[in-house]
């Protein structure tokens, strides 16, 4: 019985001698390569929020002696809110840096935006939170400092375009476009 005991432990260590010795045939190399890599990281993308691109603006009914009067009409305001804009540059790096542009287009009337309709001798005239004139097709940039808690802050005002008044209803149709570098 002894004997057969080292028969059978035998032949598994001759197994397991040549299991754990090292092969000795090599391999060969067939070829090499390299993988290139890229990125970039990026702002979102700046957008304008879609209850700010359709605004109806009701510049309400002024009688005709206070536009030759005054020269003008009431001022209203209104907003444009912009989504996933970076106001301001990373670090600090280049404080004040402009990064957008905003152009007002529409009828042209002297530098002024014109009106269609009855009402003769009037034009509209934009202005951003500083007070600047904003002129029709002019791409006016846009510091982060007017920017505030992502709103851009215009007004309008209906003004003497230098013509004879005469009264009647007008209306015109201002379109914005946001560039954003």
């Amino acid at each position: 019985m002894f004997r057969k005991a080292h028969i059978l432990v035998a032949p598994s260590l001759l197994i397991t001698f040549f299991i754990t010795q090292p092969s000795v045939a090599q391999s060969a190399v067939i070829g090499w390569g390299k993988v290139n890599m890229e990125g970039a990281i990026v702002n979102a993308a700046c957008a304008i929020e879609a209850a700010s691109r359709d605004q109806t603006i009701d510049m309400q009914t002024l009688p005709v002696e206070q536009i030759a009067r005054e020269g003008h009409g009431l001022t209203k305001a209104f907003s444009l809110r912009l989504l996933n804009c970076s106001v301001s540059d990373v670090g600090g790096i280049q404080p004040g840096r402009q990064h957008f542009q905003m152009t007002f287009d529409g009828q042209t009337d002297n530098g002024l935006f014109g009106v269609t309709g009855e009402a003769k001798g009037i034009a509209l005239r934009i202005s951003d939170s500083v007070g600047n004139i904003i002129y029709p097709g002019s791409a006016m940039p846009i510091d982060g400092t007017a920017i505030k808690e992502n709103y851009v802050n215009y007004s309008m005002q209906l003004v003497a375009n230098r013509q004879i008044l005469r009264a009647g209803d007008y209306r015109t149709a201002i379109r914005f476009k946001l560039n954003y570098y």
